[in-house]
Formats: C-alpha cells, sequence, structure tokens
C-alpha cells in the first residue's frame, strides 16, 4: 500500500476565529498541499481554556461538503461526549453524503477537565474503555446487520433499533490509543489504529502488542491499517523547525527537523508498517515551511 498523507486541521484559524476565515485558511493550505493529501482531520475537543474551539463534528460534516475530493475524518471521537447509536447514525449518514469518505475514529476519550466543564461524567480508565467496547459493538452491529438491533451491554444498550440506509460500504473504524485494553478493541474491531505523538521506538512496542493481540484472536495484523498522529514542523534547520513549535514538541514525539531529518524519521515509521501519517503541520505561515513540504518532503514517498 503507497504511503499517504493526511492534515489535521487546527480547530480555529491562525488568524481569524470566525468561520469564515478557518476555511479561508484551509483553502490557501489545500491549494499548496492538495497534489499531496488524501485526508483531512479534526481532533475532538469542545474547548482549551478560554481559547475558541470549533466543534469537531460539525467541521468534519462541513468539510465532507466542501471539499470532494478527500477523505474526512475525527481523531478522534471521545466515544463518551456522544450516544453511542446516534453517533453509528449519524456516521452512516454521513458516509452517504460524502460518496464514501467517511472514516470513523473513535477512542476512549482522556481529558477530564473538558469533561467536567461540559458536565459529563468521568469515570476510571477501565470504565471508559468498557463503553468504547459497548460503543464498537453498537456501531458495528448497526452498520453491518440486517433488521433490528438488539444489544445489552455494561454501559449502552440498544432495543429493535435501525439504522436505514445502512452505509455500503461501512466507514472504516479507526481506533486511537495506546493502552493494553483500547488495543485489544483495535484488534477485534478496527479497520485502522492510530497512535498519538509517538517516537519511533514506543510505537514499535505499542505495535508489538496489537500485533500479539491480533494473533489471539486469529487476526492478520496487516489487514489493520497502521497510521501516526502528530505534529510535523519542517525548516531549513533543526533549530528553526523546533522554534514552530515554540520548543513544546521536539523530535521525541514529532517529526521536526531539516527535510532530510524529517524524511528520515518517517522512513522509520514505515519501516515498522506505517502507511497513512496524518500530520499537524506547525507554522504553516512560515516562509519556508509550505516549500519545503511540497517540493522535498512529500515528493520522497511518491
Amino acid at each position: 500500500m503507497p504511503v499517504e498523507f493526511g492534515i489535521v486541521l487546527p480547530r480555529v484559524p491562525e488568524k481569524d476565529h470566525n468561520i469564515s476565515g478557518y476555511m479561508a485558511d484551509l483553502d490557501i493550505l489545500l491549494l499548496h498541499l492538495a497534489p499531496h493529501i488524501r485526508g483531512l482531520w479534526v481532533t475532538d475537543h469542545f474547548m482549551r481554556n478560554e481559547a475558541p474551539v470549533h466543534e469537531c463534528w460539525t467541521i468534519v460534516t462541513t468539510l465532507a461538503a466542501r471539499y470532494h475530493e478527500y477523505q474526512v475524518g475525527p481523531i478522534v471521537l471521545g466515544q463518551s461526549y456522544r450516544n453511542p447509536a446516534l453517533t453509528a447514525k449519524m456516521g452512516a449518514t454521513l458516509q452517504h453524503l460524502s460518496g464514501g469518505r467517511f472514516v470513523m475514529g473513535i477512542g476512549a476519550g482522556w481529558k477530564e477537565d473538558e469533561y467536567r466543564a461540559y458536565g459529563y461524567e468521568f469515570p476510571r480508565t477501565g470504565i471508559r474503555i468498557e463503553q468504547l467496547e459497548d460503543t464498537l459493538e453498537i456501531m458495528t452491529r448497526l452498520w453491518n446487520e440486517d433488521g433490528p438491533v438488539s444489544y445489552h451491554g455494561k454501559h449502552y444498550h440498544v432495543e429493535n433499533a435501525y439504522c436505514v440506509p445502512r452505509p455500503d460500504p461501512a466507514p472504516p473504524i479507526m481506533v486511537g490509543g495506546g493502552g493494553e485494553k483500547t488495543m485489544l478493541l483495535a484488534a477485534r474491531f478496527a479497520d485502522w489504529w492510530s497512535l498519538p505523538d509517538s517516537p519511533v521506538e514506543v510505537y514499535a512496542d505499542r505495535l508489538a502488542v496489537l500485533r500479539k493481540h491480533c494473533h489471539t484472536i486469529e487476526r492478520d495484523d496487516d489487514d489493520l491499517r497502521k497510521t501516526w498522529f502528530g505534529r510535523l514542523a519542517v525548516a531549513k534547520t533543526e533549530a528553526e523547525a523546533e522554534a514552530l513549535s515554540d520548543g513544546k514538541w521536539t523530535r521525541h514525539n514529532s517529526l521536526c527537523g531539516d527535510p532530510a531529518a524529517v524524511i528520515a524519521q518517517i522512513r522509520a515509521f514505515i519501516e515498522l508498517g506505517v502507511d497513512y501519517f496524518m500530520i499537524q503541520v506547525q507554522g504553516q505561515h512560515a516562509p519556508d515551511t509550505i516549500a519545503l513540504l511540497t517540493n522535498e518532503v512529500f515528493p520522497a514517498f511518491r
């Protein structure tokens, strides 16, 4: 499978907080990156203290309607923010409306301050993973089974529920996370797997766990697409690249450096089996960033 790249979009525009500014920023970015980009991805958060934030699902739907040539999806939904049956129905509808370009990224959720600020309960990790399991069961059954679906899980249930018209094909499910139990769910339910902000040695360790789970349930792990999600900062020098992220994210957990360094870092992940990189471009308004990506980094993987 060829190596592909997707762009993880900011939840707000860098220069203007209204939605027209958001789309104007994106139009400019895609004008340059379009030949190299397969998908558009949005993280699922409601707030960042006082900073303005747009809601993920609304943005993903807008992207699907506005840009017809790209896959679209969340990276990744917090499962407890939305009822699982409703989430399945929303995903089915968007799959129809987009002509099959939707990918359902979903995880157990983690951002406690956000949960509490918006009035959601924030149970312990084990409970959230059980909730994710129920969600994945409900979602896959509603998308794939004929007739009404009834399911009674530990935390969620449906009774004689229909999801008509069913999506055909069903959207790929991308499970995000690196914990042992989450990765077992990825092995059981996912078409894609995502691990955020991980250096190559951590990714290799987690991938070994995923492959172990696939072996246990007698699944070929080659059927499960491996993706990497994180920041990419490229500049003429390593120091300039790190400055694009104000020094908060360095090569330890991002793709960071001059073009040769970034290319080498990407190749290290490809050797592990990664074939899709979902990148947050740092400093997209910096003079050299887009030119270095389009002229040097992306062409190295054609």
